[in-house]
């Protein structure tokens, strides 16, 4: 079994003060969780900062701290994989955002579409919140050392460019795709060049992209149109994992 991730958003300014192989504090919460999970005293654990610096350690058992061992290499996935995920019903709202960081989605973009049953409204600071949160707990629970960063909702399509413009990672994107996934496409995802520096996969609601949001997305540069993942139709919950997995085996994401 791979050791349990713990989230440690000042872990550089540690490193920077105690060294690698140092002290290090992990916050309240996050050692209440070693707690509830029952980290014995010299088990192997991992801390992040959530940006992708991952140090294993020890934990010592004492209070909120573990003793760094060592850095892991930091694995840069190509391409990003940017999810633009039309707002499910309240149900499957966090779902969605859950399966989407486990399946390795680096971005995720709540979108008001068109067809959306859900509605934030005056909510969209809270909704969002909860989103950022499942974001952290589905990193860990993959043992991932980087997270998904939560957008600002999008209300309508047109914005996307804009959206997209303000990535959060570091290297540089001058090839992007933008993938619709729709019921009625006649072209498969395994049929598209994905050698690309980002992928953005814009997941429609239960009823669907509407004609228009298609339009706009045609419009844009370099879209690679309507995508259809197989003969079964999704929920808008699981679609993004199901073509992040198909992602994964179509590209290098996946190679260790």
């Amino acid at each position: 079994m791979t050791d349990p991730v713990f989230l440690v958003p000042d872990l550089p300014a540690q490193i920077d003060r105690a060294g690698v192989t140092g002290l290090l504090r992990l916050p309240p919460a996050e050692a209440r969780h070693a707690g509830v999970k029952r980290i014995r005293r010299g088990e192997q654990i991992v801390l992040t900062d959530g940006a992708g610096l991952g140090v294993t350690a020890t934990w010592t058992g004492e209070g909120d701290t573990a003793t760094g061992t060592g850095v892991l290499p930091r694995l840069t996935p190509r391409p990003r994989v940017t999810v633009v995920q039309a707002l499910p019903k309240a149900e499957r709202s966090e779902l969605a955002v859950d399966l989407a960081v486990q399946a390795g989605a680096d971005r995720i973009i709540p979108w008001q579409a068109d067809r959306c049953i859900a509605k934030w409204d005056r909510k969209a600071a809270k909704a969002r919140s909860r989103w950022e949160a499942t974001a952290v707990s589905a990193m860990k629970q993959s043992r991932r050392t980087e997270g998904a960063v939560v957008g600002e909702l999008l209300t309508d399509i047109a914005g996307l460019p804009r959206a997209l413009s303000g990535r959060p990672w570091r290297e540089p994107v001058e090839t992007t795709r933008i993938l619709v996934l729709h019921e009625e496409a006649a072209t498969p995802l395994a049929e598209i060049d994905l050698d690309v520096d980002e992928i953005v996969l814009v997941i429609g609601p239960e009823g669907g992209v509407s004609p228009r949001e298609l339009a706009v997305v045609a419009s844009f540069d370099d879209p690679g149109g309507p995508v259809v993942l197989g003969p079964e139709v999704y929920r808008s919950a699981a679609a993004a994992a199901v073509a992040l997995g198909a992602v994964g085996v179509l590209t290098d994401r996946w190679a260790r």
